[in-house]
């Protein structure tokens, strides 16, 4: 590879890194290029799958701050650089990976933080944002009429008194 292809290469994986917010690395080894088309096709516009040099991808990691892929970066590497949301991501990800045992999660990372293949498979256990914040919107509401049941009471309680005081004046 010639070195001007080297350094677009490098550039382009400097800004794959600069403009996701977490990443999924992968090994590829023994994947048919229809396998790979698919995953890519199955992440849709939430991640772009990228296959490249591990050193071009250690010195692009390097170049935009991440230095949460160390030891990562070894056989045939691709990495779904995660601009959505990287539960979605990490769900297509795992789901590939068990109809196709030749892909291998390596980890990743999230936030900055390393992430390693038992946390990739815990964020796609997750339930995605949108169902855990209707969740929490449920609970929110449940806690609220909980609430307000409980502000009514006391004033239910007095009417029902004075209710009955009247009755009681009523009959004597």
């Amino acid at each position: 590879m010639a070195n001007a292809e080297k350094t677009a290469a490098v550039e382009e994986l400097t800004e794959l890194f600069r403009n996701s917010s977490s990443a999924v690395v992968t090994e590829y080894r023994g994947l048919t290029v229809d396998e790979i088309t698919t995953l890519r096709r199955d992440l849709g516009e939430n991640a772009t799958y990228a296959v490249a040099k591990n050193t071009l991808t250690a010195i692009a990691a390097e170049k935009a701050g991440v230095t949460a892929l160390e030891g990562k970066l070894t056989g045939p590497t691709a990495i779904a650089f995660v601009s959505g949301e990287t539960v979605d991501v990490a769900k297509v990800v795992r789901d590939f990976a068990k109809g196709h045992d030749k892909l291998v999660i390596k980890g990743g990372y999230m936030d900055g933080q390393p992430l390693e293949e038992a946390d990739v498979i815990q964020l796609a256990d997750l339930e995605s944002r949108e169902v855990l914040l209707s969740q929490m919107a449920g609970a929110m509401k449940g806690s609220l009429s909980k609430a307000a049941a409980t502000f009514q009471a006391p004033i239910e309680k007095a009417v029902r008194l004075a209710e009955a005081l009247r009755e009681k004046q009523e009959a004597a």
